[in-house]
């Protein structure tokens, strides 16, 4: 009985795992997928325009938890840590507007820019589901890192990789 216990949850973590690696529309090695972001004032960012930096890609929604739990880490160990290298951080929320992003802001007290993605249009390519994520992009516009969930752990070799990077 317990070797059938122990074959079930092995056979759901595996599931589980790849449904989680299902849902992931691009890999470490694929080129980022470009996309652009229209500011408040109508300007348009894009990704490709960044080429020549490292670029952390961050996806998340206010009523996560763990995108919550995350956050201040990309606000502290990441914004801060990296501020004034060829580094860019885009906080993405998704299915949010620029009201909702603005509001969770300056609620949470962050400093760090947030960017609307209301119809998921950046999200859908990249995944298609599940938050917080995260993306790391080189240089050369290659995803370096990409990672699904919060796990303190798993952040700071994230740090670590984007410092690599860096030097």
């Amino acid at each position: 009985m317990k070797n059938l216990t122990v074959l079930i949850v092995l056979t759901l973590i595996s599931i589980t795992l790849f449904a989680q690696d299902e849902s992931t529309l691009v890999k470490v090695g694929n080129q980022a997928p470009d996309f652009s972001i229209t500011m408040e004032d109508g300007t348009v960012k894009k990704l490709s325009d960044l080429k020549g930096k490292v670029v952390w890609v961050n996806f998340f929604a206010d009523w996560c938890p763990p995108c919550r739990k995350e956050l201040p880490h990309l606000e502290k160990e990441v914004h801060k840590h990296f501020k004034g290298k060829d580094f860019e951080i885009l906080v993405i929320g998704r299915e949010h507007d620029w009201a909702t992003v603005n509001k969770f802001k300056k609620d949470k007290g962050f400093i760090m820019p947030f960017y609307p993605d209301p119809k998921r249009e950046i999200f859908s390519k990249y995944a298609k589901q599940s938050i917080p994520r995260n993306f790391i992009i080189d240089q050369d516009g290659n995803i370096v890192v990409a990672s699904t969930g919060f796990n303190e752990k798993e952040f700071k070799e994230i740090v670590q990789k984007v410092d690599e990077l860096l030097k």
